[in-house]
């Protein structure tokens, strides 16, 4: 299938999007920007969150890493659905109890202006970084296998599909997003049905060729037992729950949607259909990527290499086979669903940072000074910056971090900027205590240095001892104790559980 084919079908789902937000944002004001009028339905909300949450990194690395981790990657999931119900039960109620339209205004609450500024502001560096990380994935095979062919460069091509985001996502904020992610997550999850189906058909398989194909794989490993190694099953899980927590449950991104809800009965249920859901659409993703090398061996295809090291690149073997081998129908979903994978995990990050930096440093709706007029021209040019400050991530992120596993990559990044989130929020909702705010930030910044170090050199110091996702416990947990030696002979008695 042509290039210009697939470059036309990009641009009408853009346009789609566009009109759904222009329907979705008319009369559109401050209530629906920030929380979409409270009137978000609960079953829309959880539809979309699976784009939101698997993105264009778990469409195309979650397969390609099955390479090198087999099922493994299993275990994250289980960590991630214990997580979903710490956030039914502990956050969801406090955050609903409070009326929060940004979560980190209850640091605010409880310990004090730099706290809610210090979670802010590693929320803002973590959903910068993530996103760019996603964006600059997804951004780049769709250069690699349609936009090289136009001699369109890759800064250009990133340039025009952030603009592109702008459009649809200026105005309405939350109250379009519920909509777009909807509209998103069918095709991501079409896309890879549709691939699925593509190879059975070729390799004349029915659904219980597939299941038997997968479970007697090469890469059927789903428990790791080896406790030195970083993928070990308790690491996993561990780290799993507390990615959740900390990339859904204290992330603005996720839980703005949850807040824009009627009720905290809605929250829950969204939550508890979507934690379900979740795991069985990564078990899709996992078997995909099984059933892609299976049919590469079938066919006796050459998987896509590194030209300096040989090494199979694993982010570019489903969309290689995908463009290439699958017919043109499930070639073209597959881009549609690529393109939806990416932007609607990408383009809520540009609400929510805006969001979140409005009301945690600039004092929206508790400072008085702004009309809502000031607010409106405030709040478009934060949107815009933040665009301005994403595009340069992923430029910084493409040509200057090395090219690991972006599954890896985005991970470890969230260990490093999520760690000092789960410190603060446990703090303030399992003691009562008091701390010095002005500290905080210090303390919040000292950990993450310290785990950096930790992942890599810690089997030098450790008798081979190799740190994997707990990394972001260890994190969380120094946070935690550091926090311990700022206690103050005051107690906090409000906002705790």
């Amino acid at each position: 299938m042509s290039a210009i084919l697939f470059f036309s079908v990009i641009i009408a789902y853009f346009l789609a999007l566009i009109l759904i937000s222009r329907i979705t944002a008319k009369k559109a004001d401050a209530a629906s920007y920030f929380i979409g009028n409270k009137q978000s339905p609960w079953y829309l909300v959880a539809f979309g969150m699976l784009s939101d949450s698997l993105s264009g990194v778990t469409y195309i690395s979650v397969p390609g890493a099955v390479f090198h981790q087999s099922l493994t990657y299993l275990q994250v999931v289980f960590g991630y659905f214990l997580g979903y119900f710490i956030i039914v039960f502990i956050l969801l109620p406090l955050y609903y109890r409070l009326n929060l339209i940004s979560i980190y205004s209850y640091l605010q609450q409880r310990f004090g202006n730099n706290a809610q500024k210090t979670g802010s502001f590693f929320f803002l560096i973590s959903r910068l970084l993530g996103a760019g990380g996603r964006l600059m994935l997804a951004i780049g095979v769709m250069q690699l296998f349609i936009f090289d062919s136009f001699h369109i460069p890759f800064i250009l091509t990133a340039s025009v599909f952030i603009g592109l985001m702008l459009l649809y996502t200026y105005k309405g904020g939350i109250k379009t997003l519920v909509y777009t992610d909807a509209f998103q997550s069918l095709f991501l999850i079409l896309g890879v049905c549709l691939s699925i189906y593509a190879i059975a058909s070729q390799l004349d398989m029915g659904i219980g060729d597939i299941i038997t194909s997968v479970r007697h794989s090469p890469y059927s490993k789903t428990i790791e037992t080896d406790v030195l190694k970083s993928n070990f099953w308790l690491k996993h899980i561990i780290g799993g729950a507390l990615f959740t927590v900390a990339m859904t449950g204290l992330d603005q991104n996720m839980m703005q949607k949850n807040l824009s809800m009627k009720s905290l009965g809605e929250a829950r249920k969204n939550m508890i259909w979507f934690s379900f859901v979740m795991v069985l659409v990564n078990v899709l993703f996992l078997s995909l990527g099984v059933l892609l090398y299976y049919f590469a061996q079938a066919k006796g295809l050459i998987l896509p290499t590194d030209p300096t090291t040989g090494k199979i690149v694993t982010d570019n073997v489903f969309p290689s086979l995908a463009l290439n081998h699958f017919g043109a129908f499930t070639a073209l979903a597959f881009i549609i669903g690529l393109t939806a994978a990416t932007f609607s995990s990408a383009d809520s990050v540009l609400a929510t940072l805006t969001t979140s930096f409005c009301i945690d440093f600039l004092g929206f709706g508790k400072n008085q000074k702004y009309t809502e007029k000031d607010q409106k021209n405030i709040r478009h040019t934060v949107h815009i910056g933040f665009a301005i400050v994403l595009l340069l991530v992923i430029i910084i992120i493409k040509y200057f971090i090395s090219s690991r596993s972006t599954i890896d990559l985005i991970l470890m990044m969230a260990s490093l900027t999520y760690g000092p989130l789960i410190g603060l929020f446990a703090a303030g909702l399992f003691t009562t205590l008091n701390f010095k705010d002005k500290w905080i930030p210090f303390i919040c910044l000292l950990s993450p240095v310290i785990c950096f170090f930790l992942m890599k050199y810690g089997d030098q110091w450790l008798n081979g001892y190799k740190f994997g996702n707990e990394i972001i416990f260890v994190n969380g947990l120094l946070t935690f104790l550091f926090l311990l030696l700022l206690k103050t002979k005051t107690q906090q008695n409000k906002s705790h559980l």
